[in-house]
């Protein structure tokens, strides 16, 4: 494992590795869009298994994104055609990517659902502003995360609940995906 200097890789130690960018089989409204699959020698320099927010770049083309966790303890990026098309990339084509963390994290933008029920609720509020930012990253990736409406309306509640009773960090969610298998990359098309 490279060395890690106050939280933030030093600029000689980004790594850099080479990923093919594959289609996703299921690419909703937008064909246009790929991802990568970070190697875990990679993602286990970043600081955390969770979301990340990374700068890099791919083939030399600068870039900045939040990596998702793939559920096997690692993270993949999700291309847009911008960005792929910026770095001269096709579909199915090997890339040069370089990241490094970006310090400090970003501050997470919560889905509107869970802006109104905090907002509504002076507590959770209050709650909600006294933790970390990565802390509110883990919030917003749990209610992000639920694959139905009804569940992700449920998190939303919950949350709000748990904000009000001064509980700072979402119980029982396993943000790398790994040991509930809940998280995972998209699927390649073949």
């Amino acid at each position: 494992m490279q060395p890690k200097f106050g939280g933030r890789l030093a600029s000689t130690d980004s790594p850099t590795f080479k990923a093919k960018l594959m289609r996703p089989a299921k690419p909703g409204n937008d064909d246009a869009w790929a991802f990568l699959v970070l190697p875990k020698n990679a993602s286990e320099v970043l600081p955390r298994r969770g979301r990340t927010s990374v700068q890099g770049t791919i083939n030399g083309h600068p870039f900045q994104a939040t990596l998702e966790p793939d559920g096997r303890l690692s993270h993949w990026l999700r291309v847009d055609k911008d960005l792929r098309e910026a770095a001269g990339a096709e579909f199915g084509e090997t890339v040069t990517v370089q990241i490094s963390p970006l310090n400090p994290e970003p501050e997470p933008i919560p889905p509107e659902e869970l802006r109104q029920v905090i907002d509504g609720c002076p507590e959770a509020k209050a709650t909600w502003e006294a933790t970390t930012t990565l802390a509110r990253v883990d919030w917003v990736h749990w209610v992000e995360s639920a694959k139905q409406a009804k569940t992700r309306k449920s998190r939303v509640e919950n949350a709000c609940d748990m904000l009000a009773k001064g509980k700072k960090r979402v119980c029982c969610f396993d943000q790398s995906g790994y040991y509930s298998k809940s998280l995972s990359a998209p699927e390649a098309m073949e």
